[in-house]
């Protein structure tokens, strides 16, 4: 299948009730008011791939506030804490082992730790044994999950990086110390052979473990999507939700096609460092803040789109204003399908210069057919406010009349 007939299949062009892969709502009411999409909505006009599960709804709420249209298919889901054995045994195991060092990586594993031990009646236990270790944490909000525990930390990495955390301990010295890991979901396993390999006895719990969500078909729905080039950005929050995309594009046989678009055409955007690792190690370039939160992430996305993904050019017709899948012209929103609209982002982008019939053919996957391009471009034309915005130029292609 082409980009252009996925994309066409894979989604409802705006304007059309989304799918069940985008869970969450369109927006209604004054929000949705037509007060242009620079005022209020920055995101106007593109869509944007969700695949967290925790904290999913605040991402997709704040993302759709801007303007965006929201396709949401989680790779993966936290297991619930009655059905993870291996917390517990690993807590009573810390808990044996009186550890002299202990990490905490993450604020949401902390909490579900100690929540997790007061389920299963070990919770003063582990907190007594805490106590008594040399607290380091990886960032202010694992500082906090400690504090509000009751517990004091000395030392904090100066990044909210695993590595820098290790260095600080290794400095210091580790030989013949237990040290207590608290894992977030991703094993560092580089990390913890580092301390291993300088003589620390190494303990590890993971309170929240990644299990396959329900919906089975969502994710493969939103691969899809990013193959075809019919998404703007792809936000992940955690780097197993990167490997579970990874594995099921290969199940689906589309691994090389998703790392090219996401090369090519669709940007990929993650909360921090970690999570970018199984991206930057297939090549790619993630968008990544520099600050290690949600609302910076959503920041850092609406800049990346307002500076490479929206064009504007002054034409003999108006002012024509392209953002994502979002069409204006003299301020006039105007419906296209996305054929029409993939060869007048072409030419928008040639600024005037003429683009040959063969170059659009190729941009279109129509393999040389003159009457399918003639028919898009009819179909453009018929579509704009002034059909003599796109111009032809006999024997040798289109372009914009400016």
């Amino acid at each position: 299948m082409s980009a252009l007939h996925a994309t066409a299949a894979a989604f409802p062009e705006p304007g059309v009730p989304a799918t069940p892969l985008a869970s969450a709502a369109g927006r209604t009411g004054p929000e949705a008011a037509d007060d242009g999409p620079e005022k209020d909505l920055p995101l106007d006009g593109f869509r944007i791939g969700v695949t967290s599960h925790r904290r999913s709804q605040d991402l997709i709420e704040a993302l759709e506030r801007r303007g965006a249209e929201v396709l949401h298919a989680p790779a993966l889901k936290i297991a619930p804490v009655r059905e993870d054995e291996s917390l517990i045994e690993d807590t009573r195991a810390i808990i044996a082992a009186r550890p002299d060092l202990c990490i905490a990586t993450t604020a949401y594993g902390m909490r579900r730790w100690c929540e997790a031990a007061d389920t299963f009646g070990i919770g003063e236990q582990l907190l007594e044994t805490l106590s008594a270790t040399r607290m380091f944490v990886r960032g202010p909000k694992a500082r906090g999950a400690v504090r509000a525990a009751g517990l004091a930390d000395v030392g904090i990495s100066s990044d909210e990086t695993t590595s820098t955390l290790v260095d600080m301990l290794l400095a210091e010295g580790v030989r013949g110390k237990t040290v207590a890991v608290q894992l977030h979901g991703y094993t560092d396993v580089r990390q913890l052979e580092r301390l291993r390999m300088s003589g620390a006895t190494v303990l590890t719990v993971t309170p929240y473990r990644w299990v396959k969500p329900d919906g089975a078909d969502r994710l493969p729905r939103l691969i899809e999507a990013a193959v075809s080039g019919n998404l703007d950005v792809l936000t992940f929050t955690s780097a197993p939700a990167v490997d579970a995309m990874w594995s099921t594009a290969h199940e689906m046989g589309v691994y090389k096609q998703l790392v090219e678009s996401l090369k090519t055409t669709v940007a990929t955007a993650v909360v921090g460092p970690i999570t970018a690792q199984p991206l930057l190690d297939a090549g790619l370039q993630p968008l990544i803040p520099e600050r290690f939160r949600m609302g910076a992430l959503i920041r850092l996305v609406c800049e990346h789109l307002a500076l490479n993904h929206v064009r504007r050019l002054d034409t003999a017709s108006g002012s024509v204003e392209l953002r994502g899948r979002s069409l204006r012209i003299n301020g006039e929103a105007i419906e296209m399908a996305p054929a029409p609209l993939l060869l007048l982002r072409a030419l928008i982008g040639a600024g005037g210069a003429v683009l040959s019939r063969e170059a659009l053919s190729d941009l279109l996957e129509l393999r040389g057919s003159v009457h399918a391009l003639d028919m898009t471009v009819s179909r453009l034309r018929s579509a704009l406010p002034d059909t003599r915005l796109v111009e032809t130029v006999v024997k040798r292609g289109y372009r914009i009349r400016v």
